[in-house]
């Protein structure tokens, strides 16, 4: 009796390519700030990224199109008085960008289609409210204008983008450094992770924790956490001897883990970016060269490796395109924007057709049949398939 030894799994080949130099962004003054933040952004229509800039914080925006090398007299997006720390674009609106700063502020930005002819320095709205500087920024992924901030006055704030009024204030709940902020899927919930080494599940509406686990990972260096489609929850973080590892936490059941895997010994911390289409997390350390993912399913062992990128420069930086700007038709299941020092590089994962190596084959047994001069009309239909 035959015993099935490969897990079947639709992303079982999935393969990551850098792209072509003609795809890249270069002359790029990459953010040299000690903030464990991606320091990209992308969306279909633009990428920005935090640059170096005298006198204050600035980020640059080029549109997605705009390849090659950036003039250095390209004008940003500079109304901070201090050193920006995080950026996100609004998942309803490809043009408005939010980003935070040292200066305790958060501004929300108008970026036009046109390419500015001088810097923008007019935000559409200042929200202020942290005493301390702001790092962690990120939009409520069902309702419109509604942003939640994160300080290191650890209170997490949530806004009305639109009228520029404070929500709610959540400034009791931790007693050290917020690390990481989530949504859930339907942003019902937050879970986040603290200096203090508690992994929480909070309820906004109810304004109080529903669900705590210390210790999630033992390390005393910053912890990751983000929800996935199941309603579990994936983190990140340190082993006592300082061993990166990965779990999986059932927020029902915090007791045990639902797995938890240690990976391998560096400083850098492990930015999670979970694909809740394909169930697909990627992990990318700030100063690594390489991307692992894992997939999750709902069956032991829960979190499977997949494979892992490797390129020969580390990474300053990560930019994660949303599933509606990939090009689906090239099979593309997601698509990175890696900063390098000096440049900004996509990096493209795939899954291998099926089809389309099935034909490759038949037509090259055809081929090998024929006469040379049917080989130009070989070479047209694998294009085509391919």
């Amino acid at each position: 009796m035959s015993r099935r030894v490969v897990r079947q799994s639709k992303f079982r080949h999935v393969f990551g390519q850098a792209g072509k130099a003609e795809q890249t962004y270069e002359d790029i003054r990459v953010s040299k700030v000690t903030w464990d933040s991606s320091f990209c952004a992308v969306n279909p229509k633009f990428l920005a990224i935090i640059v170096e800039a005298g006198g204050g914080g600035a980020f640059i925006v080029l549109p997605l199109a705009k390849t090659g090398r950036v003039d250095k007299n390209h004008p940003t997006v500079n109304g901070h008085t201090a050193p920006v720390l995080d950026i996100d674009w609004c998942p309803h609106n490809d043009s408005v960008i939010a980003s935070a700063s040292e200066d305790t502020t958060i501004m929300v930005w108008q970026i036009p289609d046109y390419t500015p002819v001088r810097n923008i320095t007019e935000p559409i709205v200042t929200l202020e409210g942290h005493s301390k500087r702001v790092g962690i920024l990120s939009w409520h992924p069902t309702a419109r204008n509604v942003l939640l901030s994160a300080g290191g006055d650890n209170v997490i704030i949530i806004w009305n983008v639109g009228t520029g009024e404070m929500l709610l204030s959540l400034d009791d709940m931790h007693p050290d450094v917020i690390h990481s902020v989530c949504w859930n899927a339907n942003g019902s919930l937050l879970s986040t992770t603290c200096k203090d080494k508690t992994l929480r599940v909070i309820d906004p509406r109810k304004g109080q924790v529903v669900a705590e686990r210390f210790a999630a990972h033992e390390g005393m260096r910053p912890m990751r956490a983000v929800f996935t489609r199941q309603g579990h929850i994936f983190t990140t973080g340190f082993t006592r001897m300082s061993q990166r590892e990965l779990g999986l936490w059932d927020p029902n059941n915090f007791e045990e883990p639902m797995a938890l895997q240690e990976m391998d010994t560096s400083n850098g911390v492990l930015l999670p970016f979970y694909d809740p289409d394909s169930s697909i997390v990627y992990l990318c350390g700030k100063g690594d060269s390489s991307i692992r993912y894992f997939e999750i399913t709902d069956e032991p062992p829960f979190v499977h490796y997949l494979n892992t990128f490797s390129s020969k420069e580390p990474q300053r930086g990560m930019g994660f395109m949303p599933k509606r700007g990939l090009d689906v038709s090239k099979c593309e299941i997601a698509r990175f924007y890696k900063l390098h020092e000096r440049k900004c590089e996509p990096i493209i994962m795939t899954v291998p057709r099926k089809t389309c190596s099935r034909m490759t084959y038949t037509l090259t047994r055809q081929a090998l049949s024929r006469p040379w001069r049917q080989m130009n009309g070989y070479r047209a239909r694998m294009q085509t398939l391919c």
